[in-house]
């Protein structure tokens, strides 16, 4: 049987790209152009890691997890918070007055939401599902992430299953945008 990574290990490598993304973009110098481009990209990742766990993880976790209800209640008011800050970034350039602060502020939800998750709710999922049952919702998250929406849409339901069935629609047309543009090729 082929390996594959399991939703924990492929959820926790997409915290620590996108930390890492994040890392690169508060070292470079305030007003740097360059920090548009890696924030385009940390946005292209951190929607479709949001979108997969919306549709996989926090369904399971309500399913399987005692109290799920409000571990995954919460991690989508995480998921809100920080869609809301991606996408009023997308709308400044790096020279806007607020676009720092708001980075920092990103970059700030961004940590205490992987802290929580590594902590406290794969742990728990960790105990409630099978090593199997880990792989194959491994597999479901990353296949979610393939057609995942690229930008972010705050106002769409976050909830299955109209959430399973805008996010593909929505990612077609994200895509085609950001091959139009060149975005996300830095």
């Amino acid at each position: 049987m082929e390996y594959s990574r399991d939703v924990i290990a492929e959820l926790s490598g997409d915290h620590r790209e996108a930390l890492a993304l994040l890392q690169r973009i508060q070292a470079l110098p305030s007003g740097d152009k360059a920090r548009k481009d890696l924030l385009d990209e940390v946005t292209i990742d951190l929607v479709r890691h949001a979108v997969a766990e919306e549709e996989y993880l926090y369904p399971a976790v309500r399913e399987r997890i005692a109290h799920g209800d409000v571990l995954a209640d919460k991690e989508l008011a995480d998921h809100i918070r920080m869609e809301s800050l991606l996408k009023d970034l997308a709308g400044r350039t790096v020279e806007d007055a607020a676009f720092d602060r708001l980075v920092d502020d990103l970059i700030d939800e961004v940590r205490a939401h992987t802290r929580d998750e590594e902590q406290r709710v794969f742990v728990l999922l960790r105990q409630a599902c099978s090593p199997k049952d880990l792989r194959e919702l491994g597999d479901k998250v990353r296949k979610a992430k393939k057609t995942a929406p690229t930008r972010p849409h705050p106002g769409a339901p976050v909830m299955p299953p109209a959430n399973k069935l805008l996010a593909a629609g929505l990612g077609l047309v994200d895509r085609a945008r950001d091959a139009l543009t060149g975005r996300g090729r830095s």
